[in-house]
């Protein structure tokens, strides 16, 4: 038990100071100056190498070789660390720290490039973090794929193979029922200005009654909307539009979705392995659950109606009949968390080709644009019109995080998966959410799922919670049946 206890002990010092690199990121999206960026990818540099350092420290090996785990968390401990550790001894302190410090600039580069619309730019530095990941992609495979090597980062277990086949059952199905719904009229959306002011209160209403905790988090204003932290401290932004409103509200429930995890998760497992959500796709399920099957549910809408009546007055929208057509429009687009959900995926799948072909040096960063820009065509039928609404649009490949798209889609699935089970074991949840209580939905999620955190692996997790084997039926059987109701098809 001496192992253990130690092996423990050592960990939660560097879980500690892994949220304390967090922080840093959380700083760097929404209060840094930006003169500050160069300083601050050396502090972030600092960080990650004393973080490298102890993630790869000898006595990790030899206190996993001695320990003995005393019940399944134990054991589940034990098989997080040896992860960890197996994959952090392949990487060289140098290249990781090299990542952080490239990164923690780049971001700052692809902020200033979306907002000039300067794709030329960008390219050098997205060159030097695409050499730097297939660099660290080559370190972690030993041989086998790049691609693999990353996905395994955000969704251990998983193949791009794997996550192909699985894209490819599911396109045909998503194309043939948005060629349907294209072909009827459109919904009436929404019109006028709403203030910003109003709709950061109504905004942190919103996630309150989905359970966000604020004295355990807070809700800011960034350029892309995320989630940051875990624990006892949980962080979410979000952003503003005068003209849509829809794009505030739901960015702020898909963030508390990936917040309530983490604020749920067992206080026994705090800053260890197994105190954050276990991957990124079950993460997903959580925030795209959250967003769209309960909050953009017909029950649910019309609740939300009524607080914006109540917030900003007439908008437009003649009943909850009418709102629930206009949040759930598919529409044409070219943001991807702006996406409805039927068209979300192709998003989705758009961009795992892509960064695809950039780790396995099939696609050149210089290329990117272009290739972006006809992969979008031929996927939508339309041009994109500016790189901001095109290759520039998403922050993940200026950060590194290459192999981390394809797990909102794997999100989608396990959150049709779950919302089937959900339906079964809450019968009348339909009625609380027209009052706007989510607690039933909200509370089931913290039973089944999220107070679990890492004990079990990804599918295991939706296995045990929904309580049959993941695959994408279940999602697209509800797409198919709301857009049809939706949409008289």
């Amino acid at each position: 038990m001496s192992a253990f206890v130690e092996l423990m002990a050592f960990q939660r010092e560097t879980q500690a100071l892994g949220q304390i690199a967090g922080r840093l990121g959380w700083d760097q999206e929404t209060m840094m100056p930006r003169g500050a960026a160069p300083q601050r990818g050396e502090e972030m540099a600092a960080m990650e190498a004393v973080l490298h350092a102890r993630r790869s420290d000898p006595r990790v090996a030899e206190w996993l070789e001695q320990a003995v785990a005393p019940n399944e968390a134990g054991e589940a401990q034990l098989r997080e660390i040896r992860r960890s550790y197996e994959r952090t001894v392949k990487v060289p302190a140098d290249l990781a720290k090299k990542i952080a410090q490239v990164t923690s600039v780049a971001q700052g580069q692809w902020a200033a490039a979306r907002a000039d619309e300067d794709v030329a730019g960008f390219v050098p530095v997205l060159e030097e973090v695409v050499a730097l990941k297939r660099e660290e992609g080559l370190a972690l495979a030993a041989g086998g794929d790049v691609y693999d090597a990353m996905v395994e980062d955000y969704e251990h277990g998983m193949t791009g193979a794997a996550i192909a086949e699985i894209f490819d059952a599911m396109r045909p199905g998503l194309v043939e029922l948005r060629a349907k719904v294209l072909e009827k009229p459109a919904p009436k959306g929404l019109t006028g200005t709403f203030d910003e002011a109003v709709q950061m209160k109504l905004t942190r209403k919103l996630a309150r009654q989905f359970g966000y905790d604020m004295s355990h988090g807070r809700v800011d204003k960034a350029v892309h909307p995320f989630c940051s932290g875990a624990g006892l401290d949980v962080r979410i932004t979000t952003r503003t539009s005068e003209s849509d409103p829809f794009n505030c509200f739901y960015s702020t429930i898909h963030e508390v979705g990936h917040a309530a995890y983490e604020q749920n998760i067992s206080r026994d497992y705090l800053l260890t392995p197994l105190g954050s959500g276990v991957s990124m796709g079950v993460h997903e399920s959580q925030s795209r659950i959250y967003e769209n099957q309960i909050g953009r549910s017909r029950a649910f809408t019309g609740w939300l109606f009524g607080e914006m009546k109540d917030a900003f007055g007439d908008f437009g929208v003649a009943d909850a009949d009418a709102f629930y057509a206009a949040v759930n429009t598919v529409h044409k687009g070219y943001i991807r968390t702006e996406a409805d959900e039927l068209q979300y995926n192709l998003h989705i799948m758009m961009r795992f080709g892509l960064e695809r072909a950039l780790m396995s040096g099939d696609l050149a960063v210089k290329d990117l644009e272009t290739a972006w820009n006809d992969r979008f065509e031929a996927d939508f039928g339309y041009a994109v019109d500016k790189p901001s609404n095109g290759c520039l649009q998403d922050v993940h490949w200026s950060v590194g995080l290459f192999g981390y798209f394809p797990t909102y889609t794997l999100g989608n699935v396990y959150a049709g998966c779950l919302y089937q089970a959900l339906r079964r074991d809450v019968p009348g949840l339909d009625a609380e959410l027209a009052e706007g209580n989510t607690e039933g939905a909200t509370n089931w999620l913290k039973e089944n799922l999220q107070q679990h955190g890492g004990l079990r692996s990804p599918r295991e997790t939706i296995r045990h919670a929904s309580g049959m084997e993941p695959g994408h039926a279940p999602l697209l059987a509800y797409l198919e049946e709301k857009f049809s109701l939706l949409y008289d098809l």
